[in-house]
């Protein structure tokens, strides 16, 4: 137990939701039958066109979901591939910067248009801004990744709570992604990006007293809907924010232990999403007990990781393209 708590340690700063554009390979659509949750209006992604986000679609999809999927560049493709694997739910596609307030804002005009009801909006879009340290970046990075990653997910919950506030007994659900730095680790390489996601659980946690209690010296608002704010951390996946400026030795631990692919996240944490009841929630991927099965499985069993080879390789499956970060390509 010593042993495996020493490298738990190691792997901290890594495990707390690390995650951004993902790259999927390709599954085929489940049927209905076997994923039965009941729709509760549809479905905002952020961050959607790829990776975790665009799985996070397909699995909601299968269930029988509406969902938007938005991100700063075209959805077009995205929503192709999404109708075509997943036909038992519609698919609506949007561009949208959530680092611009009027963008935010169109975005949930759009999903009020195409879903009527909204039942879960995920803040997923977030970025890293490359690993390097803060004297080697530049004052417009430093300034897009606190956009994007804070900013961003202030104007998207601000813009959820005022359409959920609205929808008469209705609840909808809000969940805010975190990821490495979020309990207040060191970072080193990505202190914008970790400054960010450590906020994050903050304003949850204001949130939802506000939501449940109100605000000293002042009325309780009430509204005709019922809102809920939860955290969502999807752990390490394997994409091109984890894989991008990283050397031989992270991609052999902790990422080529812990890391999964968008898949696996997504089929693991949609039905959590669902079950969620409770105002101010934590769903999360990497929970203590696989982190402790992956390490019996590499350390005890002296099991192979599947996707980094010995030399510290992105192991490629013949088929599938992949990028100059060995992240694979979607579609």
């Amino acid at each position: 137990m010593k042993y495996f708590s020493i490298i738990v340690g190691l792997a901290a700063p890594f495990c707390n939701g690390f995650t951004a554009p993902l790259t999927p390979s390709v599954t085929s659509p489940r049927s209905s039958t076997s994923l039965n949750a009941m729709p509760d209006g549809g479905v905002v992604i952020t961050g959607s066109a790829g990776g975790v986000g665009f799985a996070y679609a397909g699995e909601f999809m299968d269930r029988g979901y509406d969902v938007v999927i938005c991100d700063v560049k075209d959805c077009a493709t995205a929503a192709k591939a999404l109708t075509a694997r997943h036909p038992n739910g519609k698919v609506f596609h949007t561009q949208c910067d959530v680092s611009d307030a009027a963008s935010c804002e169109k975005l949930g005009k759009f999903a009020q248009e195409k879903l009527g009801k909204i039942g879960y909006w995920v803040n997923n879009a977030g970025i890293n801004g490359g690993r390097r340290a803060l004297s080697e970046l530049s004052m417009q990075q430093v300034e897009t990744v606190v956009k994007v990653n804070l900013l961003g997910i202030f104007y998207c919950t601000k813009v959820a709570i005022d359409i959920m506030a609205e929808q008469d007994g209705f609840t909808g659900h809000i969940f805010n992604t975190v990821g490495s730095g979020v309990k207040g680790g060191g970072t080193p390489g990505y202190a914008t990006y970790g400054a960010t996601k450590r906020g994050l659980p903050q304003l949850t946690a204001s949130l939802v007293k506000e939501i449940d209690e109100g605000v000293q010296g002042y009325e309780k608002k009430q509204t005709k809907g019922t809102i809920q704010v939860h955290s969502l951390s999807p752990g390490m996946v394997f994409t091109k924010l984890l894989l991008d400026d990283s050397t031989p030795e992270l991609r052999k631990f902790p990422f080529g232990v812990l890391a999964a692919q968008p898949e696996e996240v997504a089929a693991d944490l949609v039905p959590k999403i669902l079950a969620q009841k409770d105002n101010g929630g934590s769903v999360e991927f990497l929970t203590t007990d696989r982190i402790l099965t992956k390490f019996f499985e590499r350390f005890i069993l002296q099991k192979k990781s599947e996707y980094i080879d010995d030399d510290g390789n992105v192991i490629k499956v013949p088929g599938e393209q992949y990028d100059e970060t060995g992240a694979r390509a979607l579609y």
